[in-house]
Protein backbone atom coordinates (compact mmCIF):
# COMPACT_ATOMS: atom_id res chain seq x y z
CA UNK A 1 0.00 0.00 0.00
CA UNK A 2 1.25 3.33 -0.62
CA UNK A 3 1.11 5.81 2.19
CA UNK A 4 1.32 9.70 2.76
CA UNK A 5 2.28 9.86 6.63
CA UNK A 6 2.11 13.20 7.87
CA UNK A 7 3.09 14.80 11.16
CA UNK A 8 2.00 17.96 12.73
CA UNK A 9 3.77 20.04 16.00
CA UNK A 10 2.93 17.48 18.74
CA UNK A 11 6.87 17.03 19.04
CA UNK A 12 7.09 15.27 21.98
CA UNK A 13 5.39 12.33 20.46
CA UNK A 14 7.39 11.81 17.10
CA UNK A 15 9.72 8.97 18.69
CA UNK A 16 6.52 7.13 18.98
CA UNK A 17 5.52 8.02 15.69
CA UNK A 18 8.81 7.03 14.14
CA UNK A 19 8.33 3.51 15.80
CA UNK A 20 4.99 3.73 13.70
CA UNK A 21 6.74 4.49 10.34
CA UNK A 22 9.40 1.51 10.93
CA UNK A 23 6.18 -0.78 11.11
CA UNK A 24 4.59 0.15 8.28
CA UNK A 25 8.22 0.15 6.31
CA UNK A 26 9.06 -3.24 8.05
CA UNK A 27 5.33 -4.77 6.76
CA UNK A 28 6.02 -3.97 3.24
CA UNK A 29 4.14 -0.53 3.23
CA UNK A 30 5.96 2.35 1.01
CA UNK A 31 5.35 5.42 3.04
CA UNK A 32 5.90 8.97 2.24
CA UNK A 33 6.51 11.19 4.99
CA UNK A 34 4.79 14.84 4.88
CA UNK A 35 5.32 17.00 7.96
CA UNK A 36 3.50 20.59 8.29
CA UNK A 37 6.03 23.57 7.59
CA UNK A 38 6.14 23.95 11.47
CA UNK A 39 6.59 20.45 12.04
CA UNK A 40 9.33 20.54 9.37
CA UNK A 41 11.46 23.59 10.46
CA UNK A 42 11.36 24.16 14.83
CA UNK A 43 14.08 22.64 16.64
CA UNK A 44 13.06 21.60 20.09
CA UNK A 45 13.60 20.52 23.42
CA UNK A 46 12.81 16.65 21.67
CA UNK A 47 15.08 16.68 18.84
CA UNK A 48 16.39 19.32 15.99
CA UNK A 49 14.36 19.68 12.94
CA UNK A 50 17.16 18.14 10.25
CA UNK A 51 17.64 15.03 12.65
CA UNK A 52 13.85 14.49 12.34
CA UNK A 53 14.18 14.99 8.75
CA UNK A 54 17.18 12.54 7.84
CA UNK A 55 15.63 9.87 10.63
CA UNK A 56 12.30 10.25 8.30
CA UNK A 57 13.79 9.88 4.71
CA UNK A 58 15.97 6.96 6.39
CA UNK A 59 13.10 4.88 7.80
CA UNK A 60 11.24 5.60 4.23
CA UNK A 61 13.60 6.26 1.70
CA UNK A 62 11.29 8.69 0.57
CA UNK A 63 11.70 12.79 0.46
CA UNK A 64 9.72 14.88 3.22
CA UNK A 65 6.79 16.31 1.94
CA UNK A 66 6.73 19.99 3.35
CA UNK A 67 5.08 22.38 1.33
CA UNK A 68 2.00 23.38 -0.28
CA UNK A 69 3.27 22.96 -3.72
CA UNK A 70 4.66 19.93 -3.48
CA UNK A 71 1.56 18.46 -1.46
CA UNK A 72 -1.06 19.34 -4.01
CA UNK A 73 -0.81 17.00 -6.76
CA UNK A 74 -1.35 14.27 -4.55
CA UNK A 75 -5.11 14.22 -5.30
CA UNK A 76 -4.57 14.36 -8.98
CA UNK A 77 -2.17 11.94 -9.19
CA UNK A 78 -3.69 9.52 -7.02
CA UNK A 79 -0.12 9.20 -4.81
CA UNK A 80 -1.58 7.57 -1.89
CA UNK A 81 -4.48 4.79 -0.88
CA UNK A 82 -4.26 6.16 2.74
CA UNK A 83 -3.61 9.55 4.09
CA UNK A 84 -2.48 9.11 7.82
CA UNK A 85 -1.81 11.98 10.26
CA UNK A 86 0.17 10.92 13.27
CA UNK A 87 -0.01 13.00 15.59
CA UNK A 88 -2.65 15.36 14.62
CA UNK A 89 -2.90 18.48 16.79
CA UNK A 90 -5.70 20.49 18.16
CA UNK A 91 -4.50 23.40 15.54
CA UNK A 92 -4.72 20.74 12.46
CA UNK A 93 -8.17 19.69 13.69
CA UNK A 94 -9.56 22.88 13.55
CA UNK A 95 -8.16 23.81 10.21
CA UNK A 96 -9.28 20.37 8.74
CA UNK A 97 -12.87 21.09 10.56
CA UNK A 98 -13.14 24.28 9.14
CA UNK A 99 -11.91 23.58 5.66
CA UNK A 100 -8.70 25.77 6.00
CA UNK A 101 -5.89 24.88 3.81
CA UNK A 102 -3.02 26.89 4.42
CA UNK A 103 -0.42 24.19 5.43
CA UNK A 104 1.50 21.04 3.53
CA UNK A 105 -0.43 18.81 5.73
CA UNK A 106 -4.19 20.79 5.19
CA UNK A 107 -3.20 20.75 1.56
CA UNK A 108 -2.14 17.02 0.99
CA UNK A 109 -5.72 16.15 2.84
CA UNK A 110 -7.82 18.09 0.98
CA UNK A 111 -5.79 17.08 -2.17
CA UNK A 112 -6.34 13.16 -1.55
CA UNK A 113 -10.16 13.54 -0.20
CA UNK A 114 -10.93 14.56 -3.86
CA UNK A 115 -10.86 10.92 -4.77
CA UNK A 116 -12.83 10.02 -1.75
CA UNK A 117 -9.95 8.28 0.12
CA UNK A 118 -9.08 7.46 3.64
CA UNK A 119 -7.51 9.86 5.77
CA UNK A 120 -6.49 8.35 9.61
CA UNK A 121 -6.61 10.87 12.38
CA UNK A 122 -4.08 9.69 15.19
CA UNK A 123 -5.22 12.48 17.94
CA UNK A 124 -2.16 14.47 20.23
CA UNK A 125 -3.59 17.92 21.53
CA UNK A 126 -3.90 19.01 25.26
CA UNK A 127 -7.17 20.15 24.53
CA UNK A 128 -8.75 17.15 23.36
CA UNK A 129 -11.24 17.66 26.17
CA UNK A 130 -11.89 21.55 25.22
CA UNK A 131 -11.64 23.91 22.64
CA UNK A 132 -10.48 21.16 20.02
CA UNK A 133 -13.63 18.78 21.19
CA UNK A 134 -16.07 20.64 18.85
CA UNK A 135 -13.36 19.68 15.92
CA UNK A 136 -13.00 15.94 16.81
CA UNK A 137 -16.55 15.44 17.09
CA UNK A 138 -17.05 17.18 13.81
CA UNK A 139 -14.51 14.83 11.66
CA UNK A 140 -15.86 11.96 13.98
CA UNK A 141 -19.00 12.44 11.05
CA UNK A 142 -17.30 13.43 8.07
CA UNK A 143 -17.11 10.92 5.47
CA UNK A 144 -13.60 9.04 4.54
CA UNK A 145 -12.30 10.02 7.90
CA UNK A 146 -10.92 7.01 10.41
CA UNK A 147 -9.52 7.64 14.27
CA UNK A 148 -6.72 6.11 15.54
CA UNK A 149 -8.18 5.20 19.39
CA UNK A 150 -7.24 7.81 21.65
CA UNK A 151 -7.71 8.96 25.37
CA UNK A 152 -6.59 11.00 28.45
CA UNK A 153 -2.67 10.56 28.28
CA UNK A 154 -2.32 12.37 31.89
CA UNK A 155 -5.88 13.31 33.67
CA UNK A 156 -4.23 14.58 36.78
CA UNK A 157 -1.44 17.06 35.11
CA UNK A 158 -3.20 17.41 31.63
CA UNK A 159 -7.20 16.91 32.42
CA UNK A 160 -8.50 17.98 28.83
CA UNK A 161 -5.29 16.11 26.68
CA UNK A 162 -5.48 13.25 25.06
CA UNK A 163 -3.34 11.31 22.74
CA UNK A 164 -4.03 8.37 20.29
CA UNK A 165 -3.01 4.63 21.12
CA UNK A 166 0.56 4.42 18.47
CA UNK A 167 0.04 0.86 18.80
CA UNK A 168 -3.07 0.69 16.82
CA UNK A 169 -2.13 3.15 13.86
CA UNK A 170 -0.77 0.46 11.61
CA UNK A 171 -4.02 -1.67 12.34
CA UNK A 172 -6.01 1.58 11.93
CA UNK A 173 -4.37 1.98 8.95
CA UNK A 174 -4.65 -1.07 7.18
CA UNK A 175 -8.56 -1.22 8.01
CA UNK A 176 -8.86 2.15 6.76
CA UNK A 177 -8.01 1.10 3.33
CA UNK A 178 -10.88 -1.17 3.24
CA UNK A 179 -12.96 1.30 4.25
CA UNK A 180 -13.36 -0.54 7.81
CA UNK A 181 -13.32 1.44 11.29
CA UNK A 182 -11.11 -0.11 14.13
CA UNK A 183 -12.65 -1.09 17.16
CA UNK A 184 -13.10 1.93 19.30
CA UNK A 185 -12.58 0.66 22.92
CA UNK A 186 -10.92 2.91 25.24
CA UNK A 187 -7.62 1.52 26.17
Amino acid sequence: MNIGYCLTGSFCTFSKSMEVLEALVKSGHNVTPIMSENAYSIDTRFGDAVDIQNKLIQITGNSIIHTIEQAEPIGPKKMFDVLAIVPCTGNTLAKLAGGVTDTSVTMATKSHLRNSRPVVIGVSTNDALGAAAKNIGALLNYKNYYFVPFGMDNCLLKPKSMVCDFSKVQETIELAEKGLEIDKKVY
